[in-house]
């Protein structure tokens, strides 16, 4: 029996604006828990894992996951914690779709150009894997017979607006169709007439073909992209299980996304590549508003879908989510009601997907909730903001057993750390100390300094920051086993 070598390749950057206030740029939407016990990123690292066929054996590899720079740690934690310890090929600057999914083809064609990538976005929800994995399949043998590159077309279920459309030609095979043509996203009118014509497919943004294909594809129809992305991958470099892309090639790249770059130009070429498409009814959602969480997550018998502390009294077909308090709503319709502990969105379902002008808003009065947390990840472990006043600033530290803080030193301002659970290993200039539940240090302006926990349960410590300036970029790092800048 002939072997099918899949390799998945999973898309993991975006700032998940869309699903503000929990989704935001320091932590968006793809490593988030929304439909089950596995984060969106979790899910689709596994989904491809039971792919199987008839007269074929299939093998599925390793995960390959791009992200940027700024989420390694985190991409990492979540795969690691599923026991994946998948390559992370890290971006060092977002250039779009189309130098992502090609670097990711370039690297593994170098050592074998025949195996087929299924390239996958990590922020999507697709409740029915065993149909996803038998279309897969199908797209699958048809890439590795030919020099095509398929799309999955989602069976569109309404006439949405938000979405672009793939339009179906002639079929070529079983479940394989020429691909037509790309849609834009349509106005209402229009989005109607391609939903009653059963020949247009929602874009879903998952592509399949052999690597080597991808590779000649970006080559002949964006030649740019393709001599900055080989530059990079043949520049890259390993730390771990982090493949760093040589960062002055691939900022050289073009930033375009593959349906731009290469799809829609594949029907007019003459370079001996054809797109396809293979219908896809798997109940696909890219969660792209507050609304869409109403088609993919249950309802109660009123029409709701609520998470975390929650009373909705007569209140129907509405979106409740609480992360640290009691929400209510009484006699409420059609409305998403989103809290977490420094933000709360009310709006309309209908208009949730303006949710985009907040942020702009936000962002616009230089406001840090438009794209941090008051709790932020490190690699180390996390800190959460508990007060804020004038000249001071109190913090929860929460340092992961055998992490460490980078040895460090700040000009502004001085700080009192008071150990409230577990033993902190503390550098202070030229001492080494320990210290254990209610006791405390301070460390005072200018003084070089580190945090470690040395123990088996997580280190917390209350920080009380004091000084002219409290921001975060007042850091003068000396070591750092991360190797942040």
């Amino acid at each position: 029996m002939d072997t099918l070598k899949i390799q998945p390749v999973v898309l993991a950057g975006g700032s998940g604006t869309r699903l503000w206030p929990i989704s935001r740029g320091d932590y968006p939407k793809q490593l988030l828990q929304l439909d089950d016990e596995l984060t969106m990123l979790q899910r689709t690292a596994v989904r491809l894992n039971d792919t199987r066929a008839d007269d074929v054996e299939i093998q599925v590899r390793t995960p390959i996951v791009v992200c940027g720079e700024d989420l390694r740690f985190l991409v990492a934690q979540q795969l690691n914690d599923i026991s994946h310890a998948p390559s992370i090929l890290l971006e060092p600057v977002a250039r779009n779709t189309a130098p992502a999914i090609a670097a990711a083809a370039q690297l593994v064609g170098t050592d074998d150009p025949d195996t087929v990538l299924v390239v996958m976005p990590s922020d999507h929800i697709i409740a029915d894997s065993a149909r996803f994995c038998r279309a897969a399949a199908v797209a699958a043998r048809a890439c590795a017979a030919a020099e095509i590159i398929a799309t999955f077309g989602v069976r569109p279920t309404r006439a949405e607006t938000g979405f672009g459309y793939i339009q179906r030609g002639a079929e070529r095979s079983g479940e394989v169709f020429e691909l037509a043509r790309f849609v834009e996203k349509p106005d209402a009118g229009t989005a109607e007439h391609l939903v009653a014509d059963g020949q247009h497919f929602w874009n879903a943004g998952i592509f399949v073909a052999r690597a080597g294909t991808l590779t000649r594809a970006v080559a002949a129809l964006a030649p740019d992209i393709h001599r900055a992305v080989e530059g990079a991958v043949a520049a890259r470099t390993a730390d771990g299980q982090f493949l760093r892309l040589g960062k002055d090639e691939f900022a050289a790249s073009p930033s375009d996304s593959i349906d731009f770059a290469v799809m829609e130009k594949l029907r007019d070429a003459a370079c001996g590549i054809e797109a396809v498409v293979v219908p896809l009814d798997a109940e696909w959602s890219d969660v792209g508003s507050w609304e869409a969480l109403l088609d993919v997550l249950e309802r109660d018998d009123a029409g709701n879908v609520s998470r975390g502390d929650v009373v909705a009294i007569d209140s129907r077909d509405c979106v409740h989510l609480s992360t640290s308090r009691l929400v209510t709503t009484l006699g409420a319709e059609g409305l998403v009601v989103v809290e977490t502990p420094d933000a709360v969105f009310v709006a309309p379902k209908s208009q949730s997907q303006r949710v985009r002008d907040v942020v702009a808003e936000l962002n616009a009065q230089q406001r840090t909730e438009a794209s941090s947390h008051r709790k932020v990840y490190r690699p180390w472990g996390t800190f959460e903001s508990l007060d804020t006043g004038e000249r001071y600033q109190v913090k929860r530290l929460t340092v992961n057993p055998g992490a460490t803080l980078s040895l460090q030193l700040h000009y502004h301002r001085a700080e009192h750390w008071v150990v409230v659970r577990g033993t902190a290993k503390v550098t202070r200039d030229e001492e080494t100390f320990l210290l254990s539940e209610n006791e405390s240090t301070y460390l005072p302006l200018g003084a070089t300094h580190r945090l470690e926990n040395p123990g088996k349960v997580p280190l917390e410590v209350i920080e009380v920051q004091s000084g002219s300036y409290l921001g975060e970029d007042d850091i003068v790092r000396f070591e750092d086993v991360y190797k942040r800048e």
